[in-house]
This record gives structure tokens, sequence and C-alpha cells, in this order.
């Protein structure tokens, strides 16, 4: 079902008698209020809810059994997730960017499946503990919040491809990176950082290193060593 940019301000009593439907596309709309009907569209593989004007999302969305790919939340008016959330074991794809958020709940680590989180822009000063168990996550997209760490946890993202960090509040490059083996690319633009740690340049698998717009000298040894090996350094 595709309701995109239909200026809708209610969802259609029609759209939850379509039972049969796997993919519910509400976005671009004036929507303030999504009811627990939803928990009827048992098939629904990818829901859209993104742009709207929504202060909060229904509970019923972690009963959704065929919810495995993608669920999209972006630039609403959320000040919190729902705890039901962590129930979507399968999901693949959870964007909550664009949202006054400030915090992500501790349930998020029970979201096995998760392979890509983005979380950009929503106020978040720290992250969950529980964000380590996340062993399926390559993609992590945090731009423009107010983290000044990352979680000790974050040292069990063994999945770990591609790290946005830019624009936050990052005095030093987070410990918890050091090691990660399949990490490639690692965006630390405009946060605080001063220098760099020796074992950034013992990253296996990182191809691209961005610390633009930081205080960091670009020809610090690790950066050198890094740059030597054919790593794309931008400093």
């Amino acid at each position: 079902m595709n309701h995109w940019r239909a200026g809708l301000t209610a969802v259609p009593p029609q759209v939850w008698r379509e039972t049969d439907a796997d993919v519910l596309v509400l976005a671009d709309n004036k929507l303030t209020h999504v009811p627990d009907d939803i928990a009827a569209l048992t098939r629904l593989h990818t829901v859209d809810l993104g742009r709207n004007a929504l202060a909060a999302v229904p509970e019923a969305l972690g009963s959704l059994p065929a919810l495995t790919r993608c669920l999209y939340l972006h630039d609403n008016r959320l000040t919190r997730l729902p705890a039901a959330l962590g129930r979507l074991t399968a999901l693949g794809y959870l964007n909550v960017g664009e949202n006054p958020l400030q915090a992500l709940p501790e349930e998020l680590g029970e979201m096995a499946g998760l392979q890509e989180l983005r979380a950009q822009h929503c106020g978040l000063a720290r992250l969950p503990e529980s964000i380590g168990r996340l062993s399926s996550l390559r993609e992590l997209w945090l731009r423009g919040n107010a983290l000044t760490a990352l979680p000790d946890s974050a040292a069990q993202l063994h999945e770990l491809r591609e790290l946005e960090l830019r624009e936050n509040a990052l005095r030093s490059v987070p410990a918890a990176l050091a090691g990660l083996p399949l990490l490639r690319r690692l965006d630390l633009r405009a946060n605080a950082l001063r220098d760099v740690p020796p074992w950034l340049a013992e990253l296996p698998a990182l191809e691209k290193l961005d610390l633009r717009w930081n205080d960091v000298e670009g020809t610090e040894a690790p950066l050198v060593a890094l740059r030597e090996r054919g790593c794309a350094v931008l400093a």
C-alpha cells in the first residue's frame, strides 16, 4: 500500500482491511497518530512512517511478526521509542533520525537482526550499553548528536563496516573501536579531536578515515602508516 504524499491527516480506515499487504508507505503526510489497528497487518515486512508529525508510534509495531526488512520513523516529533520495538528481533533496517529523542531504549540491543541503524540529529548524549548486542550491525549513522564517547560494548560490533560520528562532541577517538575487524569507513568530521591513537593504524579493514574539521595534525605517525598502506585519510 502506497500513500506517499497523499496529504493525509489521518490513516484511511480501509488501510487496516488490507491484511494481505506486505508494504505500508505513509511517508510525507501530516499524520499525528497511527493507531494500534496496524497490528492487523501481520504480513508487513516494510513500514514507512517517515516525514510526518508523529509524537509517538504504536506499541503494536513490535508485534508485527513479518516486519523484517525496513522500519522508517525518521523526520517526526518522537521524544521516545517504545520498548516494544525490541521484539523486532529480525528487523534489518531502522531509521529514527531527525527526531528529538535524546536517548535510545536499552531494548534496542534485543534487535539482533539489525544490519543498519540510522539515528542522525536525535540529540543523543549517549548510546545504550546494549548496543554491543547488535551482532549483525554493519552500518551505524550518528551524525549531528552530542556524543562524547561510545559505550564499551561497542567493541563487540564485529560486523560493523561503516560508522558515521560526524558532528558530535568527541574529544578522543572511542577506544571501543580498537580491533574492530571489518570497519572500513570511519567518519569523525567536526568533532573536538586533538590527536589520533596509534591503534587506528592497526584496524585491518580500514579504507577511509575522515578527520576533517578537527585540530588533528595530518602528519602524525598513525595517519602516515594508514596512507602508506592505501587507506584514504582526510585531515
